[in-house]
Protein backbone atom coordinates (compact mmCIF):
# COMPACT_ATOMS: atom_id res chain seq x y z
CA UNK A 1 0.00 0.00 0.00
CA UNK A 2 1.27 3.39 -0.56
CA UNK A 3 0.62 6.15 1.56
CA UNK A 4 -1.79 8.90 0.92
CA UNK A 5 -0.55 12.56 0.53
CA UNK A 6 -1.75 15.03 3.33
CA UNK A 7 -4.28 17.27 1.85
CA UNK A 8 -2.32 20.66 2.87
CA UNK A 9 -4.00 23.83 2.41
CA UNK A 10 -7.87 22.46 2.92
CA UNK A 11 -9.95 24.01 5.19
CA UNK A 12 -10.79 22.28 8.67
CA UNK A 13 -13.69 20.33 9.01
CA UNK A 14 -14.90 22.69 11.22
CA UNK A 15 -14.50 25.67 8.60
CA UNK A 16 -16.44 23.74 5.75
CA UNK A 17 -18.94 26.15 3.61
CA UNK A 18 -22.27 26.52 4.62
CA UNK A 19 -25.05 24.48 3.07
CA UNK A 20 -28.86 24.44 2.43
CA UNK A 21 -30.61 24.08 4.84
CA UNK A 22 -32.02 21.06 2.76
CA UNK A 23 -29.28 19.81 2.18
CA UNK A 24 -28.39 16.45 4.18
CA UNK A 25 -25.18 14.33 5.26
CA UNK A 26 -24.03 12.95 2.54
CA UNK A 27 -24.46 16.59 0.46
CA UNK A 28 -22.14 17.70 3.21
CA UNK A 29 -19.63 14.82 3.11
CA UNK A 30 -19.62 15.76 -1.17
CA UNK A 31 -18.76 19.25 -0.08
CA UNK A 32 -15.63 18.34 2.10
CA UNK A 33 -14.54 15.56 -0.92
CA UNK A 34 -14.88 18.03 -3.46
CA UNK A 35 -13.07 20.90 -1.82
CA UNK A 36 -10.11 18.29 -1.54
CA UNK A 37 -10.74 17.01 -5.37
CA UNK A 38 -11.50 13.13 -4.02
CA UNK A 39 -15.78 13.18 -5.25
CA UNK A 40 -14.14 9.72 -6.88
CA UNK A 41 -14.66 8.40 -3.30
CA UNK A 42 -18.52 8.69 -3.19
CA UNK A 43 -19.32 7.89 -6.58
CA UNK A 44 -18.99 3.76 -6.40
CA UNK A 45 -22.49 3.56 -3.81
CA UNK A 46 -20.71 0.09 -3.01
CA UNK A 47 -17.58 1.52 -1.78
CA UNK A 48 -15.83 1.91 1.58
CA UNK A 49 -17.02 5.37 2.12
CA UNK A 50 -20.03 5.52 0.83
CA UNK A 51 -20.89 2.29 3.12
CA UNK A 52 -19.55 4.18 6.23
CA UNK A 53 -21.50 6.76 5.21
CA UNK A 54 -24.52 5.32 4.78
CA UNK A 55 -24.21 3.98 8.36
CA UNK A 56 -23.35 7.26 9.71
CA UNK A 57 -25.85 9.02 8.32
CA UNK A 58 -29.08 7.88 9.70
CA UNK A 59 -27.54 8.52 13.19
CA UNK A 60 -27.98 12.00 12.83
CA UNK A 61 -25.80 12.78 15.99
CA UNK A 62 -22.47 10.56 17.18
CA UNK A 63 -19.83 10.17 20.39
CA UNK A 64 -17.11 9.14 18.69
CA UNK A 65 -14.77 7.36 21.23
CA UNK A 66 -11.47 8.85 19.78
CA UNK A 67 -7.77 7.21 20.77
CA UNK A 68 -6.60 8.55 17.88
CA UNK A 69 -5.36 5.34 16.08
CA UNK A 70 -6.18 4.67 12.24
CA UNK A 71 -9.44 2.92 13.06
CA UNK A 72 -11.03 5.96 15.11
CA UNK A 73 -9.23 8.35 13.65
CA UNK A 74 -10.92 7.29 10.15
CA UNK A 75 -14.35 7.27 12.11
CA UNK A 76 -13.96 10.79 13.39
CA UNK A 77 -13.00 12.15 10.17
CA UNK A 78 -15.70 10.74 8.44
CA UNK A 79 -18.14 11.07 11.42
CA UNK A 80 -17.41 14.76 11.49
CA UNK A 81 -17.33 15.79 6.87
CA UNK A 82 -20.79 13.46 7.10
CA UNK A 83 -22.42 15.07 9.90
CA UNK A 84 -20.51 18.34 10.86
CA UNK A 85 -18.56 19.05 14.16
CA UNK A 86 -21.24 19.60 16.01
CA UNK A 87 -23.32 16.86 15.51
CA UNK A 88 -20.55 14.45 15.67
CA UNK A 89 -18.37 14.80 18.99
CA UNK A 90 -14.94 13.22 19.39
CA UNK A 91 -13.57 12.37 23.23
CA UNK A 92 -10.76 10.81 24.49
CA UNK A 93 -10.80 8.72 27.97
CA UNK A 94 -7.75 9.66 29.89
CA UNK A 95 -6.24 7.54 32.69
CA UNK A 96 -2.65 6.14 33.37
CA UNK A 97 -3.27 3.50 31.30
CA UNK A 98 -3.22 6.06 28.03
CA UNK A 99 0.25 6.79 26.60
CA UNK A 100 1.25 10.75 26.45
CA UNK A 101 2.29 10.16 23.41
CA UNK A 102 -1.27 9.26 22.68
CA UNK A 103 -2.86 11.53 24.42
CA UNK A 104 -0.56 13.88 22.07
CA UNK A 105 -1.74 12.29 19.18
CA UNK A 106 -5.29 13.30 19.94
CA UNK A 107 -4.97 17.01 20.58
CA UNK A 108 -2.88 17.52 17.79
CA UNK A 109 -5.27 15.49 15.30
CA UNK A 110 -8.26 17.17 16.68
CA UNK A 111 -6.97 20.39 16.16
CA UNK A 112 -5.63 19.59 12.77
CA UNK A 113 -9.10 18.29 11.52
CA UNK A 114 -11.13 20.75 12.68
CA UNK A 115 -12.81 18.22 15.43
CA UNK A 116 -15.34 18.95 18.25
CA UNK A 117 -12.75 17.07 20.41
CA UNK A 118 -12.55 17.16 24.34
CA UNK A 119 -10.85 14.90 26.50
CA UNK A 120 -12.61 13.13 29.46
CA UNK A 121 -11.35 11.66 32.54
CA UNK A 122 -11.90 7.38 33.29
CA UNK A 123 -11.36 5.98 36.42
CA UNK A 124 -10.99 2.26 35.54
CA UNK A 125 -8.23 2.08 38.42
CA UNK A 126 -10.93 2.33 41.55
CA UNK A 127 -11.99 -0.27 40.02
CA UNK A 128 -11.04 -3.64 41.70
CA UNK A 129 -12.36 -5.98 39.00
CA UNK A 130 -9.86 -4.21 36.57
CA UNK A 131 -7.19 -4.00 39.28
CA UNK A 132 -7.50 -7.84 39.45
CA UNK A 133 -6.67 -7.94 35.48
CA UNK A 134 -8.55 -10.88 34.90
CA UNK A 135 -9.49 -11.90 31.41
CA UNK A 136 -12.48 -9.46 31.35
CA UNK A 137 -9.80 -6.70 32.39
CA UNK A 138 -10.52 -4.79 28.74
CA UNK A 139 -14.73 -5.56 29.77
CA UNK A 140 -14.52 -3.55 32.93
CA UNK A 141 -12.01 -0.70 31.24
CA UNK A 142 -14.84 -0.41 28.17
CA UNK A 143 -17.33 0.08 30.95
CA UNK A 144 -15.28 3.14 33.12
CA UNK A 145 -15.51 4.83 29.50
CA UNK A 146 -18.96 4.11 28.59
CA UNK A 147 -20.58 5.53 31.59
CA UNK A 148 -18.60 8.59 31.27
CA UNK A 149 -19.88 8.97 26.94
CA UNK A 150 -23.35 7.94 27.47
CA UNK A 151 -25.07 10.42 29.62
CA UNK A 152 -23.50 13.00 26.98
CA UNK A 153 -24.67 11.09 24.24
CA UNK A 154 -28.30 10.45 25.99
CA UNK A 155 -28.19 14.38 27.00
CA UNK A 156 -27.77 15.17 23.30
CA UNK A 157 -29.76 12.35 21.37
CA UNK A 158 -26.69 11.15 20.13
CA UNK A 159 -25.39 7.37 19.68
CA UNK A 160 -21.56 6.33 20.78
CA UNK A 161 -19.96 4.98 18.04
CA UNK A 162 -16.76 3.31 18.38
CA UNK A 163 -13.40 2.66 16.18
CA UNK A 164 -13.94 -1.15 15.84
CA UNK A 165 -13.00 -3.25 12.47
CA UNK A 166 -14.16 -6.55 11.69
CA UNK A 167 -11.11 -7.86 11.92
CA UNK A 168 -11.13 -7.03 15.76
CA UNK A 169 -14.18 -9.61 15.96
CA UNK A 170 -11.76 -12.52 16.00
CA UNK A 171 -9.58 -11.23 18.89
CA UNK A 172 -10.48 -11.56 22.82
CA UNK A 173 -11.78 -8.20 23.45
CA UNK A 174 -14.40 -8.31 25.98
CA UNK A 175 -14.73 -4.46 26.06
CA UNK A 176 -16.39 -4.87 22.62
CA UNK A 177 -19.37 -6.86 24.74
CA UNK A 178 -19.44 -3.92 27.23
CA UNK A 179 -19.90 -1.66 24.76
CA UNK A 180 -22.57 -3.10 22.89
CA UNK A 181 -24.32 -3.89 26.04
CA UNK A 182 -24.18 -0.11 26.79
CA UNK A 183 -25.77 0.47 23.25
CA UNK A 184 -22.36 1.88 21.60
CA UNK A 185 -22.46 1.17 17.58
CA UNK A 186 -19.24 -0.11 15.47
CA UNK A 187 -19.89 1.60 12.19
CA UNK A 188 -16.39 0.18 10.85
CA UNK A 189 -18.07 -3.23 11.21
CA UNK A 190 -21.37 -2.64 9.54
CA UNK A 191 -19.54 -1.12 6.44
CA UNK A 192 -17.43 -4.22 6.27
CA UNK A 193 -14.08 -2.50 6.72
CA UNK A 194 -11.16 -5.07 7.88
CA UNK A 195 -7.91 -3.50 9.18
CA UNK A 196 -6.42 -3.27 5.67
CA UNK A 197 -9.70 -1.61 4.69
CA UNK A 198 -9.54 1.62 6.86
CA UNK A 199 -5.52 1.84 6.24
CA UNK A 200 -6.57 1.76 2.55
CA UNK A 201 -9.55 4.47 2.63
CA UNK A 202 -7.54 6.51 4.89
CA UNK A 203 -4.66 6.50 2.84
CA UNK A 204 -7.21 7.87 -0.11
CA UNK A 205 -8.39 10.54 1.89
CA UNK A 206 -5.18 11.95 2.97
CA UNK A 207 -5.31 11.18 6.91
CA UNK A 208 -1.61 11.07 7.92
CA UNK A 209 -2.99 7.91 10.37
CA UNK A 210 -3.66 5.49 7.71
CA UNK A 211 -0.12 3.73 8.70
CA UNK A 212 0.10 4.27 12.50
CA UNK A 213 0.53 1.21 14.52
CA UNK A 214 -1.74 -0.14 16.67
CA UNK A 215 -1.18 1.21 20.18
CA UNK A 216 -3.65 -0.67 22.95
CA UNK A 217 -3.75 0.60 26.48
CA UNK A 218 -0.96 0.39 28.60
CA UNK A 219 -2.48 -2.27 30.54
CA UNK A 220 -2.36 -4.85 27.77
CA UNK A 221 1.46 -5.07 29.02
CA UNK A 222 0.85 -6.84 31.75
CA UNK A 223 -0.05 -10.53 32.02
CA UNK A 224 -3.48 -11.55 33.54
CA UNK A 225 -3.77 -12.65 36.91
CA UNK A 226 -0.97 -9.75 37.88
CA UNK A 227 -2.47 -6.40 39.38
CA UNK A 228 -2.85 -3.37 37.00
CA UNK A 229 -1.67 -0.34 39.25
CA UNK A 230 -0.83 2.96 38.78
CA UNK A 231 3.11 2.44 39.28
CA UNK A 232 3.13 -0.29 36.69
CA UNK A 233 1.42 1.72 33.92
CA UNK A 234 4.05 4.26 34.79
CA UNK A 235 6.48 2.52 34.27
CA UNK A 236 5.46 0.48 31.15
CA UNK A 237 4.95 4.27 30.23
CA UNK A 238 8.56 5.37 30.71
CA UNK A 239 10.11 2.46 28.97
CA UNK A 240 8.13 2.69 25.94
CA UNK A 241 8.64 6.77 26.07
CA UNK A 242 12.43 5.95 25.89
CA UNK A 243 12.37 3.20 23.13
CA UNK A 244 10.50 5.94 21.02
CA UNK A 245 12.80 8.29 21.69
CA UNK A 246 15.46 5.90 19.86
CA UNK A 247 13.29 5.90 16.98
CA UNK A 248 11.26 2.57 17.33
CA UNK A 249 7.64 2.70 16.19
CA UNK A 250 6.04 -0.31 16.96
CA UNK A 251 6.85 -2.23 20.16
CA UNK A 252 5.37 -3.17 23.19
CA UNK A 253 7.09 -3.69 26.57
CA UNK A 254 5.31 -6.74 28.72
CA UNK A 255 5.62 -6.19 32.20
CA UNK A 256 6.70 -9.13 34.67
CA UNK A 257 7.82 -7.26 37.50
CA UNK A 258 11.06 -6.87 37.58
CA UNK A 259 11.62 -7.96 34.02
CA UNK A 260 10.39 -6.50 30.76
CA UNK A 261 10.53 -8.30 27.36
CA UNK A 262 10.50 -6.40 24.63
CA UNK A 263 8.50 -6.96 21.15
CA UNK A 264 9.41 -5.24 18.02
CA UNK A 265 9.21 -5.92 14.50
CA UNK A 266 11.35 -9.15 13.26
CA UNK A 267 12.95 -6.49 10.67
CA UNK A 268 14.30 -4.60 13.33
CA UNK A 269 15.59 -7.53 15.83
CA UNK A 270 19.11 -6.71 14.46
CA UNK A 271 19.17 -3.07 14.97
CA UNK A 272 17.79 -3.74 18.54
CA UNK A 273 21.04 -6.32 18.80
CA UNK A 274 23.43 -4.18 17.61
CA UNK A 275 21.87 -0.92 19.92
CA UNK A 276 21.82 -2.86 23.07
CA UNK A 277 23.22 -0.64 25.03
CA UNK A 278 21.19 2.30 24.00
CA UNK A 279 17.88 -0.03 24.93
CA UNK A 280 18.77 -1.09 28.32
CA UNK A 281 19.58 2.07 29.55
CA UNK A 282 16.28 3.42 28.61
CA UNK A 283 14.02 0.41 29.74
CA UNK A 284 16.63 0.44 33.08
CA UNK A 285 15.45 3.93 33.64
CA UNK A 286 12.14 2.78 34.02
CA UNK A 287 12.71 0.67 36.76
CA UNK A 288 13.69 -2.98 35.10
CA UNK A 289 16.18 -4.58 36.26
CA UNK A 290 16.35 -7.37 33.75
CA UNK A 291 15.33 -6.42 29.68
CA UNK A 292 14.68 -9.27 27.53
CA UNK A 293 14.25 -9.53 23.54
CA UNK A 294 11.26 -11.73 22.21
CA UNK A 295 12.91 -13.33 19.32
CA UNK A 296 9.51 -13.54 17.66
CA UNK A 297 9.21 -10.40 17.16
CA UNK A 298 5.99 -8.04 17.61
CA UNK A 299 2.72 -9.43 18.14
CA UNK A 300 -0.58 -7.40 19.12
CA UNK A 301 -2.54 -9.17 22.07
CA UNK A 302 0.43 -11.96 22.50
CA UNK A 303 -0.99 -12.04 26.00
CA UNK A 304 -4.40 -13.47 24.93
CA UNK A 305 -1.96 -16.16 24.00
CA UNK A 306 -3.19 -17.74 26.93
CA UNK A 307 -6.65 -17.55 27.05
CA UNK A 308 -9.18 -20.08 26.04
CA UNK A 309 -9.91 -20.04 22.30
CA UNK A 310 -13.52 -20.85 23.09
CA UNK A 311 -13.97 -17.76 24.98
CA UNK A 312 -12.64 -15.61 22.04
CA UNK A 313 -15.48 -17.20 20.27
CA UNK A 314 -18.21 -16.52 22.47
CA UNK A 315 -17.01 -13.27 22.98
CA UNK A 316 -16.99 -12.37 19.04
CA UNK A 317 -20.17 -13.73 18.73
CA UNK A 318 -21.97 -11.52 21.08
CA UNK A 319 -20.86 -8.69 19.53
CA UNK A 320 -21.49 -10.00 15.94
CA UNK A 321 -25.14 -10.20 17.30
CA UNK A 322 -25.82 -6.89 18.20
CA UNK A 323 -24.08 -5.47 15.82
CA UNK A 324 -26.37 -7.30 12.98
CA UNK A 325 -29.58 -6.68 14.81
CA UNK A 326 -31.96 -4.59 13.09
CA UNK A 327 -29.56 -4.73 10.15
CA UNK A 328 -27.50 -2.90 10.62
CA UNK A 329 -24.34 -4.60 8.94
CA UNK A 330 -24.42 -2.72 5.15
CA UNK A 331 -24.72 -5.45 2.71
Amino acid sequence: MTGGTELQGSRRLDEAPALDREAGPLDRLGGVLAERGLSRLLSDEDGPLARLAGVLAPLERVVVAFSGGADSALLAWVASATLGPGSALCRTGVSPSLAPEELEACRALAAEWGLDHRFVETDELADPAYVANGADRCFHCKSSLMAVLTPEAAARRAVVVLGVNTDDLADHRPGQRAAVEAGARFPLVEARLDKAGVRALSAELGLRTWDKPAAACLASRVPYGQPVTLGVLSQVAVAESGLRALGFRQLRVRHYGDLARLELPGEELARAVAERRAIVDAVRAAGYRWVTLDLDGFRSGSLNDALATQTDRSEAATVRAGTASAGRVAR
